[in-house]
């Protein structure tokens, strides 16, 4: 079992995919770019680490995607045309992403699966303890409340068990997700027990609602682990395998946190996203209403733009 001891301080993000559902939009620009009202999607994962004491995120990048890099750097030029225009409150936005902690980037180069996307990450991590978060997945918690990763970061360093974050769904859409079979936490109702996890299970065939989500906390043996899994549907090498056998040898433990998870990477989830964010921004939020609430009394005939 890992040293409940550890402090985790670094984190993968893997940003590798094509993003297809998401074309024509992510032909050119990466899906992990494509804005929630004025902040890039994959921003608002970033903070999420950086928030909850991640010094060093590791993005696993494929081809043609260092726009994604660049967002996370400094852009002298922009910064500087800004500047001469007396947009300083502009340039203050724009340095406060390049400065919110360390970020580099890693190529992951074949489409191998999610299990190797992160494998990819080993010599960034190193002999640690580290976050993975998938960056289709928003969580929005309470304000003064640590953000999602953070809590499972703490539930890691109290208990020195690898986490992965869980959500109640309804049983027949169980097969759509990862699935976590187990028992709930005595001491801590938020902890789960897992006994075993079954990766997008047929319809039936598994008797539970906690459905695996885009959070993760694990041990560096995770990686042997890794190493060691054989590509499975697809040619892939799944994450869900892995902590098959971390669960055998180490433990594996489920958390719900504290909040709300959003998909951005379905096109209706991406849609609430917008939404909720735009709800929660004082300068939007009554135009915002008054646009929904004239969309419900006289909904638009359908028809196209283009």
């Amino acid at each position: 079992m890992a040293s409940g001891k550890q402090a985790v301080k670094k984190a993968i993000i893997p940003v590798a995919g094509l993003g297809t559902r998401f074309l024509p939009a992510t032909k050119a620009v990466p899906k992990e770019l494509l804005p929630i009202v004025d902040k890039p999607t994959l921003q608002y994962v970033v903070e999420e680490a950086f928030l909850s004491g991640i010094e060093h995120v590791i993005l696993v990048n494929g081809r043609n995607k260092s726009s994604i890099e660049d967002h996370f750097d400094y852009s002298y030029e922009l910064e500087d045309t800004l500047h001469q225009r007396g947009k300083t409150d502009e340039v203050a936005r724009l340095r406060a992403i390049a400065d919110m902690g360390v970020v580099t980037s890693v190529r992951q180069k074949a489409p191998l699966g999610l299990g190797h996307a992160v494998l990819c990450g080993r010599g960034s991590v190193g002999d640690e303890p580290f976050a993975v978060l998938l960056g289709d997945d928003l969580m929005r918690t309470t304000e003064g409340k640590r953000p999602g990763i953070g809590q499972m970061i703490d539930s890691f360093e109290t208990t020195g068990i690898g986490q992965v974050a869980l959500m109640k769904v309804a049983k027949s859409e169980i097969s759509k997700y990862g699935a976590a079979v187990g028992t709930p936490g005595k001491d801590n109702p938020r902890q789960f027990s897992i006994d075993k996890l079954v990766e997008k299970p047929p319809a039936g065939t598994v008797d539970t609602d906690q459905a695996v989500i885009g959070r993760y906390v694990l041990p560096a043996s995770i990686w042997k682990m890794l190493e060691e899994t054989t590509p499975g549907k697809g040619g892939e090498i799944q994450l869900t395998d892995a902590l098959a056998t971390l669960l055998e040898t180490d433990g594996l433990m489920g958390y719900t946190i504290d909040g709300v998870r959003i998909d951005a990477g379905d096109k209706l989830g991406y849609l609430h996203a917008n939404l909720i964010e735009a709800l929660d921004r004082p300068d939007l939020r009554e135009g915002l209403l008054a646009v929904m609430k004239n969309l419900v009394e006289n909904p638009p005939a359908p028809g196209s733009v283009g």
